[in-house]
């Protein structure tokens, strides 16, 4: 249980000064939308033996803290929430940081929306979301998340919006993607969370280059740092993790990309990779 002789007068816990991150649906939370008991256990085992533990999910505040409760989830460190725009520490009950859409983004999403009529589209302001020309995408996101909603005109919706899901299929999410990159590409990130989910938030606002934050806060060195995920918008925490995890459920890009595949999400691939970090230390 114990390892590597003393720190600041105590004796130092095997997985001291080591950061495990996860996205949450269909990485930790499986396609029965239950968090598994060997999960749980292992996180449980993990953060016991000084490893710090947290989540970078798509969610935002208001949908993913009823999952603490639910789920019974157990974190030491802060969340990531918002595909990135936002940190959350939940021990103080407070945003770290939280970041916004340019003023002229409701403005230019009435565009987008007269050129791609199909387009359905959340926009999250605080906690509240709003919805335009809500479809089956829209509705079964929103029934999976458990976030109410309110349904209006693109210009009655309150800004600054924290970030935009866009709900459509994905060759049509395509064509607007490279778009709205085309014409506003230096105010945006714009990433597929899912095949029918496209997600805008603020230029830099990423789950890379938040969980980056989150390792400088607790003083975590690169080295120590791992990450799990299972979409394209998982990449770019990824890509900073010593050993990038991935659930054999992923996308084919983040195989594409390098990922190391564990199991299933349902056959508890969270604790798999405890396992590894636990013959690692």
């Amino acid at each position: 249980m114990f390892s590597r002789g003393a720190k600041g007068g105590r004796i130092m816990a095997k997985f001291d000064g080591v950061l495990l991150i996860t996205d949450y649906d269909d990485t930790l939370y499986g396609s029965n939308l239950a968090v598994s008991e060997e999960n749980r256990a292992a996180i449980r085992y993990f953060i016991e033996n000084g490893g710090r533990f947290s989540i970078a999910t798509g969610r935002a505040h208001t949908t993913f803290t009823p999952q603490i409760a639910k789920e019974r989830l157990e974190l030491n460190a802060p969340v990531v929430l918002s595909n990135g725009a936002a940190i959350y520490d939940y021990g103080a009950d407070r945003y770290i940081t939280r970041t916004v859409l340019c003023p002229e983004t409701a403005e230019r999403f009435l565009a987008l929306c007269t050129r791609f009529p199909d387009l359905a589209f959340e926009a999250y302001h605080g906690d509240d979301i709003y919805v335009h020309n809500p479809n089956v995408v829209t509705m079964t996101h929103l029934k999976r998340v458990g976030g109410p909603y309110t349904a209006c005109p693109i210009p009655d919706m309150p800004t600054p919006w924290n970030k935009v899901i866009m709900e459509q299929d994905e060759p049509y999410l395509k064509e607007i993607q490279t778009h709205l990159l085309s014409r506003w590409g230096a105010d945006y990130e714009a990433i597929f969370s899912n095949r029918y989910l496209l997600e805008v938030t603020e230029k830099g606002s990423n789950k890379g280059s938040m969980v980056a934050k989150v390792a400088e806060l607790l003083g975590i060195a690169r080295e120590n740092l791992y990450c799990m995920g299972d979409n394209q918008n998982d990449i770019p925490m990824l890509a900073l993790s010593a050993i990038p995890f991935a659930p054999a459920n992923c996308a084919k890009e983040v195989k594409d990309w390098g990922a190391t595949i564990l199991n299933h999400c349902d056959d508890h691939a969270v604790a798999q990779a405890i396992k590894i970090l636990d013959r690692r230390y």
